[in-house]
Formats: structure tokens, C-alpha cells, sequence
């Protein structure tokens, strides 16, 4: 993908350059990322229109996600999952960021944190993962792609001392064999078919359920498609799927992980560990739902 400077995209789209910049920090260019204080804008992005304040939409969670993005809004819901999936996601992953400095990157814009050392790369991906969910929101009601999958990685890998190193593809599948957990991955040059195979599998089912997504989500993540970082853009995936088909989505906890990769690595045996894991974290979710007073299926 091209990408342009904020200049070029406010000559071809006959805007001031500050209302780009305006778009981009407040997420409503799709695909839009930060690399230190320059913005580059997908070529192919299309100019954001202006919303009305007053919406009729219902307050079912994908509009009130869409709408408290674009209207920056503090303290709803959109808030709250920016950093709660930011945060467990990371974790999972071995992120050392706390959850306050987690909340406080992303509500500051800054770091502030003392007698600390912290790896940059956790700092990068945390920011970059802000990005990755606004990127969900924006795309939750297309389907699954190649494409998708790849955008996903290069917001997340953008800007980290992985992306510096020459057998890193970043915003591409691995070159390298990789394992999880002791256990052996797709190897490299079979994970295009392989992904092409899922991504054909699941598109033929036309209205999926919990277990449709979560196998899907399986066999996502025992092909692991990308050096680093197919965990948290299975995840990311995983939440998106819900919020296209109005299933409650999930965020998995730092109480839930150890109980969430049983769950992976008994799937095909036993669907009920992975199942009832992700079941009581939808509980949790549905806590915030009815907290922010959204609607939901509770069957």
C-alpha cells in the first residue's frame, strides 16, 4: 500500500492541512498511523464526511463505538475497551506495562513513568494497538481478508526494534519457523494457503456463532501467520467478528490467560474449556454493557 504526507492528502482532498491532522488524531481516516510527529495517510483513504450530533442510531455497541470515536469522547465505553483490550492483549504477550500506565498513555498522550525501566518496544506497541482497535471499529462490518490481516500487523509492528531487523516482515506473514507454547506452527512458505484456506472456510458460513468464531480463532492462531504478533491480531479479529455479528465480545484477563491457552491447546479435543473461558469473559463485557446502558443479546 502507498501512503501519503498530510500536505498531499489535503491538496488532493482540497482541505486545510490542520483538518487532516484533525482527522487522523481524532481516528477518521482508516489506516492512518503516527511514525514519531508525521502522520502517512493510505492513498487510497477516503475523505471523512461530515456526522450529524444527533443520532438515531440504537445504542447497540459497534454505532456506539463508531460514534464515540469519531467524537473523541471520554469516559464511555470506547474508552473503556481502548484500554482494557490494549492492556490484557499486550499482557498476554509480556507486556511490562501496568494497567494505570496503560490508561495514562492513552489518556495523556504521554508517559510519565518514574524508577522504571520500561522497554520501548511495549511503549510503541501499546500506542500502535490504540490504533489497532480503531481500525476494527472502522472495518467490523467487512469481511475477513489477507489484506486486513496485513494491515493489522504493520499498525502493530510499526516503529518497534522488530521492524529494524531484516528477517522481520512487517505487515507480512513470517520468514522464519516459529513455535507457541512448545508447540510447532504452519511453516513459512505454507501460510498463505493455509490462511487462504481459512479465510475461504469461514467466509461460507453465513451467520457464525460463538464456536464458529472461536474456531476460527483456533486454527488463526495454530497457523500463526506472523513472526510476532498473531496472538494479539487473532484477538483483535476475534472482536471484530463479534461486533459484525452482534455476539458479545470478550477481552481475555490476566485471571482468565492460563485458562484461555488450555482452551487453544485442547480445542480439538474438548471445545468446552475454550468455550467457558471466553463465555465468563463475556460476562464481564456484558457488566460495561449494561453499565453504559447498551444493548445486547443476552440469550
Amino acid at each position: 500500500m502507498s501512503y501519503l504526507s498530510v500536505k498531499e492528502t489535503a491538496l488532493k482532498w482540497d482541505i486545510s492541512e490542520r483538518s487532516v491532522r484533525d482527522y487522523c488524531q481524532k481516528g477518521r481516516i482508516a489506516g492512518a498511523f503516527l511514525i514519531g510527529k508525521t502522520w502517512s495517510i493510505p492513498d487510497n483513504a477516503t475523505k471523512p464526511t461530515r456526522i450529524p450530533k444527533h443520532s438515531n442510531q440504537p445504542r447497540i455497541l459497534h454505532n456506539v463505538l463508531r460514534n464515540e470515536k469519531i467524537h473523541s469522547v471520554t469516559g464511555g465505553i470506547y474508552h473503556k475497551i481502548q484500554i482494557e483490550l490494549t492492556y490484557n492483549s499486550n499482557h498476554i504477550e509480556g507486556s511490562k506495562l501496568t494497567h494505570d500506565e496503560t490508561r495514562y498513555i492513552y489518556e495523556t498522550n504521554t508517559i510519565g513513568i518514574q524508577n522504571k525501566q520500561i522497554n520501548v518496544d511495549d511503549i510503541v506497541e501499546t500506542v500502535n494497538h490504540f490504533r489497532c482497535i480503531d481500525y476494527i471499529i472502522d472495518n467490523n462490518s467487512k469481511i475477513i481478508t489477507e489484506k486486513m490481516l496485513k494491515e493489522l500487523h504493520m499498525l502493530l509492528k510499526t516503529g518497534t526494534s522488530d521492524s529494524r531487523q531484516s528477517w522481520f516482515a512487517v505487515g507480512d506473514y513470517k520468514k522464519l519457523p516459529n513455535e507457541v507454547g512448545g508447540i510447532e506452527t504452519t511453516a513459512p512458505e505454507d501460510v498463505h494457503d493455509k490462511i487462504k484456506q481459512l479465510l475461504h472456510s469461514y467466509k461460507q458460513i453465513a451467520d457464525p456463532d460463538l464456536d464458529a468464531l472461536l474456531d476460527f480463532h483456533f486454527q488463526f492462531e495454530r497457523i500463526h501467520p506472523f513472526q510476532d504478533g498473531s496472538g494479539r491480531i487473532g484477538r483483535l479479529i476475534l472482536f471484530k467478528e463479534c461486533l459484525k455479528h452482534n455476539i458479545v465480545p470478550f477481552i481475555i484477563t490476566d485471571n482468565l490467560k492460563m485458562f484461555y491457552y488450555r482452551g487453544l491447546s485442547e480445542w480439538k479435543s474438548e471445545k468446552g474449556y475454550l468455550r467457558d473461558t471466553c463465555l465468563t469473559a463475556q460476562d464481564e463485557m456484558k457488566h460495561y454493557l449494561d453499565y453504559f446502558r447498551i444493548q445486547y443479546d443476552n440469550s
